[in-house]
């Protein structure tokens, strides 16, 4: 009787382990702006078509990589952030798994384009399903630009998935709210289909608020300032005159990085019970930060 357990293929493991880390346009931006963030980068630039079914451009300005760098980064387990397991317990970069790029290149068509300061000249590398198709020497801007062409082009049945242009997109913005609310310092440019949708300069983070809900939004405010032995809050809460039956922009962050809980909410909800009328809600936008070691992982940015 013949065995019947083997190995998957290389191209076939990839791509399962893609589906747990790109479930959608939304993901790769997601993925590739973090980097960027982690890479020091002080101007993002962002162009989709067709809400990144068709094409996703992520554009930086940060430290950039070198040759070998850039063709290791789309190794699996590859990564930058972590040397040793103990490293777990005291992370401050937004990713670390080694995960994203090879996830990215693995169900979809990838050009890289990255430099260091120090290097006259950058690298170009072309993947395609996990598979390097050329490297070669190029002249480009310091930073990375990664361009992520027809994404689940070999695994139609996730394509077929995907929703209309206008859901993904609402995914999109919703994703890129959650990082610029935490990166006031860094300057956001997003297009779609040659509309420019964000132009989001380096500000404060009340600036910030404003310049994406708009200043009756910030109008409505009130800053939060606290610190005690475990945590430290701050951000902004609204003016309980502001309440809304529907539609409040309500935001927790934990060390930069968004999160829902649903006893946090219901906190907030319950310090505004006898301010507003049932039913309604107040925006918020609460920034929390802990030691990274005392995090519970059950509270970190899953929804």
């Amino acid at each position: 009787m013949s065995d019947v357990i083997h190995l998957l293929p290389d191209s076939v493991a990839n791509q399962i382990a893609a589906g747990e880390v790109i479930q959608r346009p939304a993901s790769v931006i997601k993925e590739l702006v973090e980097n960027a963030i982690d890479a020091g980068a002080l101007n993002i630039e962002i162009v989709l078509t067709d809400a990144g079914k068709t094409c996703i451009q992520v554009i930086d300005d940060g430290k950039g990589m070198s040759g070998t760098d850039a063709r290791l980064a789309f190794e699996r387990h590859a990564t930058s952030k972590i040397r040793q397991a103990a490293d777990l317990f005291s992370l401050t970069t937004m990713g670390f798994r080694g995960e994203a790029l090879p996830s990215i290149a693995a169900v979809a068509q990838v050009e890289l384009r990255t430099r260091r300061e120090e290097d006259e000249l950058g690298t170009s590398i072309h993947i395609a399903g996990s598979k390097i198709e050329r490297q070669e020497p190029v002249s480009c801007p310091r930073g990375a630009n990664f361009m992520v062409k027809n994404l689940f082009y070999n695994v139609p049945a996730r394509r077929k998935f995907l929703k209309t242009n206008q859901t993904e997109l609402n995914n999109i913005l919703t994703e890129i709210d959650r990082i610029v609310l935490v990166h006031p310092e860094v300057s956001f440019v997003v297009h779609h289909n040659d509309n420019e949708l964000y132009r989001l300069p380096a500000t404060s983070l009340r600036m910030r608020l404003m310049n994406v809900f708009g200043k009756k939004v910030s109008d409505q405010l009130l800053a939060l300032d606290v610190e005690t032995s475990l945590v430290k809050v701050t951000g902004y809460v609204a003016r309980p005159e502001s309440s809304k039956k529907k539609g409040a922009n309500q935001f927790f962050f934990v060390n930069g990085r968004y999160m829902r809980h649903p006893y946090f909410h219901r906190a907030v909800m319950e310090a505004y019970e006898q301010l507003i009328p049932s039913g309604e809600q107040v925006a918020y936008f609460i920034y929390m930060e802990v030691e990274p070691a005392s995090i519970d992982e059950y509270t970190s940015d899953k929804d």
